[in-house]
């Protein structure tokens, strides 16, 4: 199986895994007086320490479930008027949707063409008191750029905190210092699953999501688990040190693939505010969700995987301006660290193969 769905999951790193094996026969509770106890607490504040060093200074980290639950724990502390963009990911919008039905009101921004806000529209939406805007760093289904300095700029002269979800960006990317609340996850940086973070800037106030034994700072109950934050935590560490690396060899994947894939097809959204990882593009006249059977050696998607079993078409490919045939006629190849040049170059000339067959058949 060649494997280019990155967006959706990386592969758990090599470091990250010898980091966390020893954790598996320390179980103590980090929350625990013992001696035990507390050589898990240092681990877990070690970890949190390697987290911070990828994010702004001046905020607290606080260890979620995932980027979900950060996302919540963020979005549901707000009641009043929150504004978004269309393409956020679902745990944006659905909240989103949820906090509207207690009363909250929310605008939704359209983008651009190329997936990009419209500054002077969310100008204009912030004439009106405003609590939260909450926009991505980098779209987890077609990989734009949101101008989030310029985003939070605009959020402070209205008196508004900003809330960014940088999942796809943290680690490839600088964090923007604009941000007051910032969401990430250990597994899209060849980290665990089941751990993710909310980044709060000092002076920032959030009522809690979960509640009980007021770990967290009293921010998020319940009780760690050292070895999913010690992966975290050498997960981020490891990007820290390779993202230069990463990033060069990301970019010369992205060259190979467009040149492997051949003519006739269309980038989705901008090619240049753009994290290089992420390919999403399209061909007229192709059935993608056929192509994806046909390809069974590899690994790829035809949108967010958090909405692919939804049977809903991708809410981003239509904020874009696309139809459901053009979101039919879509695929996103995702690649990072571990993906090598054979692989990729190999994939996508089963792809164009394929592609090139249906439309044989076709005519």
């Amino acid at each position: 199986m060649i494997y280019l769905d990155y967006q959706a999951t990386t592969p758990l790193a090599p470091e990250v895994k010898a980091a966390m094996l020893p954790w598996l026969d320390h179980f103590a509770n980090p929350h625990s007086p013992s001696r035990a106890g507390r050589e898990a607490a240092a681990a877990v504040e070690h970890a949190r320490g390697q987290v911070a060093a990828l994010l702004p200074a001046g905020g607290q980290v606080v260890f979620t479930s995932g980027a979900t639950e950060a996302l919540n724990l963020a979005l549901q502390a707000t009641r009043e008027r929150i504004v978004t963009l269309a393409t956020e990911h679902a745990a944006v919008l659905d909240t989103a949707e949820w906090l509207q039905r207690q009363g909250v009101e929310v605008e939704k921004l359209p983008v651009a063409p190329d997936g990009r806000v419209d500054l002077d529209q969310l100008r204009r939406a912030l004439h009106q008191p405003t609590a939260l805007v909450a926009a991505m760093l980098v779209n987890n289904e077609i990989g734009v750029i949101q101008p989030i300095d310029e985003i939070a700029s605009l959020a402070h002269e209205a008196g508004a905190l900003m809330l960014c979800d940088a999942v796809q960006g943290f680690g490839r990317l600088p964090i923007p210092d604009g941000p007051d609340l910032i969401a990430i996850s250990a597994h899209k940086i060849h980290g665990p699953k089941g751990i993710g973070a909310l980044w709060i800037r000092d002076g920032v106030s959030l009522e809690p999501l979960i509640h009980g034994g007021g770990q967290e700072r009293g921010m998020r109950s319940g009780t760690l688990s050292p070895m999913l934050c010690v992966g975290f935590g050498a997960a981020a560490a490891l990007a820290a040190e390779r993202r230069e690396a990463d990033h060069a060899h990301v970019e010369r994947l992205w060259q190979a693939a467009l040149d492997a894939l051949g003519p006739g097809w269309i980038v989705n959204g901008s090619s240049a505010d753009r994290y290089r990882g992420n390919l999403n593009v399209r061909r007229p006249g192709l059935d993608a969700a056929r192509l994806l059977a046909e390809c069974r050696t590899i690994a790829f998607s035809l949108g967010s995987a958090c909405a692919s079993g939804s049977g809903r078409p991708s809410h981003v490919l239509r904020a874009i301006g696309l139809g459901d045939a053009d979101a039919r006629q879509s695929i996103r190849l995702g690649f990072g660290r571990y993906t090598t040049f054979d692989d990729l170059t190999e994939a996508c000339a089963l792809i164009r193969r394929a592609t090139e067959a249906q439309q044989r058949f076709a005519a």
